[in-house]
């Protein structure tokens, strides 16, 4: 599909496909399932120890790194969550450095502006938290629980002016709460220009994030948490924003059990 920059189908490890191979490195704990899969019998297992990721997976390629006023990003994942005692907020894919290195990043359960288990397409155009709040509220939320142990596709979207929340090949529409948390998102201006590490399965953030009594917040410590718990079959990324029924192809991948992303819509 055109702008697609990466594709990973896990049943070789942990290449991807595209127009340049970008490797993902594992650190701790990521197990290989040799009899669940979405593009063939592999698919990657991951898990949590409390609150922290047991293993996630990293690229530093600037070619995920996708910043700028003409930033434009989509992150598509096949996945099957699994329950666990871990009930937080679970971070699946993108660029989302919680240190002031904020791009973008898709999650389930934020937990924000109302949600609950659904789609979360955060999105940063200065890697910080929102003035305001201790972290990132900016993002679109979608209206729809992702049930556990069946397989789904799960997308975020920016074209630049817009973030959107998809669910199984549709726009997960969502009223807003106020001025945020709708689905879709209009956040224009781009993404921010600042580099961090594209991460799968977890994210680098504070422990703990605190008032400094001046109207502002500190920050200390730092831990690989949000885990994401359950499998991933795939996932890709494109630099730019997908159609409905761009959309809706990739999910029927999924519903076909195909082998290799061809043309869509």
């Amino acid at each position: 599909m055109p702008g697609l920059l990466a594709w990973w189908d896990f049943q070789h490890g942990l290449t991807s496909r595209g127009p340049t191979p970008i490797i993902l490195e594992q650190q701790g704990a990521v197990s290989t399932d040799e009899e669940d899969g979405v593009f063939g019998p592999r698919s990657l297992r991951f898990t949590a120890d409390g609150t922290v990721a047991a293993g996630h997976l990293y690229s530093d390629d600037p070619a995920l790194a996708i910043g700028g006023r003409e930033a434009r990003v989509t992150v598509v994942a096949w996945v099957r969550r699994e329950t666990s005692p871990y009930e937080g907020c679970q971070f699946v894919a993108g660029v989302w450095n919680e240190h002031g290195g904020r791009q973008y990043g898709m999650f389930l359960n934020l937990g924000i502006w109302g949600s609950r288990e659904a789609v979360g397409a955060h999105v940063s155009g200065h890697g910080g938290a929102t003035p305001g709040h201790p972290y990132c509220m900016d993002v679109a939320l979608g209206a729809t629980e992702v049930s556990f142990d069946a397989w789904h596709t799960v997308a975020l979207g920016y074209d630049g002016h817009r973030a959107t929340a998809w669910l199984d090949g549709a726009l997960d529409r969502r009223e807003p709460v106020g001025q945020m948390g709708g689905n879709p998102f209009t956040m224009p201006g781009g993404l921010h220009r600042g580099s961090a590490p594209f991460t799968v399965g977890a994210v680098t953030r504070p422990d703990v994030v605190r008032p400094d009594g001046h109207g502002g917040f500190v920050e200390q410590g730092s831990s690989v948490a949000n885990p994401f718990v359950g499998r991933l079959g795939g996932l890709a990324v494109f630099d730019r924003g997908l159609s409905v029924g761009e959309h809706r192809a990739l999910h029927g991948l999924l519903l076909r059990g195909a082998t290799t992303v061809t043309g869509a819509g």
